[in-house]
């Protein structure tokens, strides 16, 4: 892809002029390729920038620099644009007769600039009647032209009050579409509504416009809004609500209100139902409705589900292990013998379990048992890479959460619901530590009151990123039945990868010695002196030693895990340590955007879920080509691309590094994990635990002993504020 080189400028310059052309607009974000025709200029100028809304005609102004494209030659760059109605007579009829004006072409625009002059615009807006003074406009054409003329209008000044308070293009076109004609007023109104209603804008941007509007720090519709921000700053924790006093502490450090003042907000938003107040044990607690909600409708589905018989025939469970046994050329040990049986005769159970143990054995025997009856049975997980490996697995097609239920881009909803259910006897659903509350309320929703469901996760490993933690609430309210796998087969045990996932996950120190000369195992300890040593081995491993040893591809192959995503050792310094080193600038495109500079070869993780291109929180994908002219970035993820205009890059991450949170659910050939004091707050043994768990073939631990011990050690990982646990006891 030819890249843009730009000459030397050591000041912005200005340019203005009448837009002859618009070659490219694009709606969502505002980017636009005009031909602008400019004084002391002989040819048209390719002006390139952003703007809300442009029409040939139209007087642009517009800084930025010069810039000398290999195909195209001359360009500006504007970094502001401007536009505004023509004044000349050349300029309106282009404008008119662009297409902007519903009933208005280039021949009536022709002929109303002939009529009117210079005097056209005013008489569309105020004296709309002696249109049809005009030769062809009739009453019904002159209406629809008032009428476009009038949004255009509204249009036109809701960006201008937009943009003066703060408002990008891009968010702003979000704006209006969202409101329309009513954008001013109902952001005047209350800006505070734009962080629950707009996509990309939160509270602290809607607090900018608040401010910019005059509304004091102190006013009600603030620490209204600001409690609701509050909780959804827990909601990022992990909690679905958090206990009242701690709320007020934590809104008061947040917002800087007087406690008094937060308490009327607080009764407020409970009179209004935006939360609600309920019991965690002893403690008062508040929660966002929806999540409060999402937890009764788990514990209200789940009571269910486990009534009644199982939808299929009486089985034999003896004749059909054996049989299962001789189908997979398997042997069951008894723990999972047992828990056949129990599937067996159960609508509802839990599966869990550590790596090596036979969860996949034991869910392969009862899926051959039950499908050979003719049950009719569905497979999902929450992600795709999950899927993926479930569908290897069982030989089955596993689907991710939001293709089973049938995610609704439109609504934000499901197709799958109680009114709509899938169609099944049987769904299983595996990873589901991962599953959050909301989540788990729509698959349970979703799932007839006649099928049976079996869950299964491994319960040690981190809870979800999202709120509650599901899983461990419905093991530990011991309202379901529950099979814990705890015998490492003999085949797994070989591998020191699991042997020493499960003496982390019992609190004992892994194995850590190297292995003799000449010999090679899957796990390896590298020490360290410090942070700064620590990230030139990390890389030295990475880029070097690992792909020597293993040839495993340093990019598509090696993940690094790292406990915290910023620091000496995050996410976000071995990624740029790591693009240095792994995909060095060249001579190729790049694009900087929202703090990450993104070159073709780089390796990104989309960061939230996208249903509209299918991608979701946690896929890795290579970043294939870059149109600086289209503003586009290409991603190849999981064989498919997703094409990305420049304002949607924060969507997603560079990757070859990220946290061990966002690497749940999946599975990587092999695994590089920096543990050091620099992680000293965020030393768990869940964490160590999990990283360990996704390397398949090789996982190195880089990092200080001392700190690896204070991990293992520490098993309180934390209380998350949810009632579910307490709810299924109670029912």
């Amino acid at each position: 892809m030819p890249q843009a080189v730009p000459t030397a400028t050591e000041h912005r310059e200005f340019l203005s002029g009448l837009v002859e052309r618009v070659t490219y607009h694009n709606l969502e974000n505002g980017y636009c390729v005009l031909r602008v025709k400019v004084r002391g200029h002989r040819d048209l100028v390719t002006v390139l920038g952003h703007a809300a809304s442009v029409q040939p005609g139209e007087w642009v102004q517009a800084s930025g620099n010069w810039e000398v494209h290999r195909e195209h030659g001359q360009q500006f760059r504007a970094t502001h644009l401007k536009t505004a109605q023509p004044t000349s007579l050349e300029g309106i009829e282009k404008y008119l007769g662009s297409g902007l004006i519903k009933g208005i072409g280039p021949v009536y625009a022709r002929k109303l600039v002939k009529a009117f002059g210079e005097a056209v615009f005013d008489i569309i807006e105020r004296n709309p009647r002696r249109l049809s003074e005009v030769t062809g406009i009739g009453p019904k054409r002159a209406a629809k032209i008032t009428s476009t003329w009038a949004d255009q209008k509204a249009i036109r000044e809701i960006m201008v009050f937009l943009r003066s308070h703060g408002v990008g293009t891009s968010r702003a076109v979000r704006i209006f579409k969202t409101y329309w004609a009513d954008a001013v007023a109902l952001v005047t109104e209350n800006p505070y509504r734009l962080a629950r209603d707009i996509r990309g804008i939160g509270f602290k941007t809607a607090d900018m416009i608040a401010e910019k509007l005059g509304i004091p720090k102190d006013a009600m519709i603030r620490a209204r809004a600001g409690i609701s921000y509050t909780l959804l700053e827990a909601v990022d924790d992990g909690h679905c609500g958090l206990p009242r006093d701690e709320l007020l502490s934590m809104a008061e450090t947040l917002l800087e209100i007087p406690s008094v003042i937060l308490e009327d907000a607080i009764r407020f938003e409970l009179t209004d139902g935006v939360i609600v107040a309920d019991s965690v044990g002893d403690r008062e607690c508040v929660f966002l409705r929806r999540l409060w909600e999402a937890e009764r409708v788990i514990v209200g589905r789940l009571t269910v589900l486990r009534e009644g018989r199982p939808p299929w025939p009486d089985i034999d469970a003896d004749k059909a292990i054996l049989w299962a046994e001789g189908k997979l050329g398997v042997s069951l040990a008894a723990s999972q013998k047992d828990a056949v049986r129990m599937s067996l005769a159960s609508k509802l159970m839990v599966i869990t379990g550590g790596p090596g143990v036979g969860k996949t054995t034991l869910v392969n025997s009862i899926l051959k048992i039950l499908t050979a009856k003719g049950v009719h049975v569905l497979l999902a997980a929450p992600t795709g890479r999950a899927a993926k490996r479930m569908t290897e697995a069982t030989g089955m097609e596993a689907k991710t959460i939001h293709r089973l239920l049938e995610f609704d881009p439109t609504t934000g909803g499901f197709r799958r619901t109680e009114e709509m259910p899938l169609q099944c006897n049987l769904l299983v659903l595996d990873e589901t530590s991962m599953v959050d509350v909301p989540l788990m309320a729509s698959v349970l929703r979703a799932v007839p009151a006649k099928a049976a469901v079996i869950l299964v996760g491994d319960v040690d490993q981190l809870p979800s990123v999202g709120p509650g933690q599901v899983l461990a609430d419905i093991i530990e309210s011991e309202a379901v039945p529950v099979v814990r796998l705890t015998e490492v087969f003999r085949q797994a045990a070989t591998s020191q990868i699991i042997t020493n996932a499960h003496r982390i996950n019992a609190g004992q120190m892994p194995v850590l010695t190297p292995p003799k000369d000449g010999e090679t195992t899957d796990f390896y300890f590298v020490d360290t002196a410090d942070a700064e040593d620590a990230v030139r081995k990390v890389v030295e491993i990475v880029q070097h030693r690992i792909p020597r040893r293993f040839g495993f591809d340093p990019i598509r192959d090696i993940q690094i895990l790292t406990p915290m995503n910023r620091g000496g050792l995050g996410a976000r310094t071995l990624n740029l340590a790591l693009q240095a080193a792994l995909n060095p600038a060249a001579d190729q495109p790049a694009v900087e955007r929202f703090g990450w500079t993104y070159r073709p070869g780089d390796k990104v993780m989309q960061i939230e879920n996208d249903y509209e291109k299918e991608v979701f929180n946690g896929d890795l994908g290579i970043v294939t080509t870059i149109d600086a002219d289209a503003q586009e970035v290409t991603i190849t993820i999981d064989g498919g691309e997703g094409v990305y205009l420049f304002g949607e890059l924060d969507e997603v991450s560079l990757a070859f590094a990220t946290t061990i949170h966002k690497s749940q659910g999946s599975e990587y050939p092999a695994v590089v994990i920096p543990v050091t004091m620099n992680h000293y707050m965020m030393l768990r043994r869940n964490l160590i635990y999990t990283g360990v768990t996704r390397g398949k073939k090789l996982v190195v631990l880089v990092g200080q002993r001392r700190a690896m011990g204070i991990a293992i050690r520490s098993a309180e990982c934390g209380r998350r504020w949810s009632n579910l646990r307490e709810l299924l006891r109670t029912n």
